[in-house]
């Protein structure tokens, strides 16, 4: 089962340096001031073949101020989505009144709790460990967010009943429905189960929530995710919505595929670039659906205007597959599944390691890579060693000699050879004898 963790704490014990080092970028901000983080960050930890979700939260007090209430509204929807809590404290100066605060609002919780005693990066610190058993939880782990001193320990815990096998194949195919809120995700759903289930209504935010449904299609179950529509982060103003932003999050990453709404009375607004970008990120083979598409006067001129728009808009991810339909009339909607489909089959798609060599030594060949102060990149062997989404390793003699241009140029080879098209690829280039 994925795994949803939190971290909770005081400000300033450094949960958003241990998140980052998790996650492995700088996504958190981090400052000496106190309570800079003030709404919940999501990302997503990779360790041996496994994934967890895992929540950054504002610093907890025990002050009755407006803006602490807001952090612990925030901290409490954080505590109910997870399964997992990491409660950070600082192992320089000890426990206080506020520990002990956050402790019993813990005790109120039947969730697994792991003490992490944070910035134990000497021995005279370690020492006062058993100080932090106080706190009474069981499992209590010295870590050093700064000199990344206790992960392996940490994420061993945490990982210990994810079932990899669950992770790396589902039994019934999943994709979701998202995009900014109104732009028709509920009446596509609708349309697609040919029932009322979804409520609809011209109120943007009707859909607060993530909800699965188990459909047939051509005598084979698919579930279907709905989702809350994803409004800017600055634009989340009611608890509940961010509680759905973070729930239609973790419906991306569940999901195999991602439909991606946009309505064809707007255009392409920047937001909807945003949207995509997080299904991109999260590896989903991808379908962009122009929905809405009754309203347009002249559909076939039309078209082409907005296949040049889409190819204009979308540079970055010039391989999604495009469908025009209406939700509403239904309309071309018959053309959204097997697209769905086709999405899902390249996103899992094995390709031989004979027929990936012959292609890249073939574009080597083609084009050698430039050379940089006199030295060149070699290839020696490439296999595919991933999917969803598919994942290619290089071993080569220097990686640091690849330029970005040539990267593209060979992710361009590979795609004009084989069909990945409605996926994004992952190449990942190793020295030779290089271990992971």
């Amino acid at each position: 089962m994925k795994k949803c963790v939190c971290l909770i704490g005081k400000p300033n014990v450094g949960k958003s340096t241990i998140f980052n080092k998790l996650i492995k970028e700088k996504k958190s901000i981090i400052m000496d001031e106190p309570g800079i983080t003030r709404d919940r960050i999501y990302g997503i930890v990779e360790y041996n073949d496994k994934k967890f979700s895992l929540i950054d939260t504002g610093g907890l007090t025990d002050s009755k101020e407006d803006f602490n209430k807001e952090i612990k509204m925030q901290a409490e929807l954080a505590i109910d989505e997870a399964d997992v809590i990491l409660f950070v404290v600082d192992g320089k100066f000890g426990l206080d009144r506020t520990d002990y605060y956050i402790r019993d609002l813990l005790r109120k919780v039947s969730k697994e709790i792991i003490v992490l005693v944070n910035k134990m990066d000497n021995e005279s610190r370690m020492e006062n460990i058993y100080e932090f058993y106080e706190l009474g939880f069981e499992r209590v782990i010295p870590v050093s967010g700064e000199h990344n001193i206790g992960f392996k320990e940490v994420l061993e815990e945490i990982t210990k009943n994810i079932n990899t096998s669950d992770l790396k194949e589902a039994s019934i195919p999943r994709f979701c429905i998202i995009g900014r809120p109104n732009v028709g995700k509920s009446s596509l759903i609708n349309a697609l189960l040919n029932e009322e289930r979804a409520i609809v209504s011209d109120i943007a935010g009707t859909t607060r929530d993530a909800i699965d449904t188990v459909f047939t299609y051509d005598k084979k179950d698919y579930i279907i995710v709905d989702t809350a529509g994803l409004r800017k982060k600055g634009r989340i103003y009611e608890n509940v919505e961010k509680y759905s932003y973070l729930r239609s999050i973790r419906a991306i990453e569940e999901s195999d595929v991602c439909v991606v709404v946009i309505n064809a009375e707007e255009g392409i607004l920047e937001h909807d670039k945003h949207i995509l970008g997080y299904a991109i990120d999260a590896g989903k083979g991808i379908v962009l659906a122009v929905n809405k598409w009754d309203k347009v006067s002249d559909p076939d001129s039309e078209v082409k205007q907005w296949k040049k728009k889409i190819e204009s808009e979308f540079k970055f991810a010039p391989y999604i597959k495009v469908v025009f339909l209406s939700a509403l009339t239904k309309k071309r909607l018959h053309t959204l599944m097997p697209e769905i489909l086709s999405a899902y089959e390249n996103n899992h798609k094995e390709i031989k390691t004979s027929l990936l060599n012959n292609v890249i030594m073939d574009a080597v060949s083609f084009k050698i890579p430039p050379s940089y102060k006199g030295k060149r990149l070699k290839i020696y062997f490439v296999s595919e060693t991933g999917i969803n989404p598919p994942k290619f390793t290089f071993q080569v003699n220097n990686k640091g000699l690849l330029h970005f241009s040539y990267e593209r140029y060979l992710e361009n080879k590979l795609r004009e050879n084989f069909d990945l098209t409605g996926t994004p690829i992952i190449l990942q280039f190793k020295n030779k004898n290089e271990k992971e």
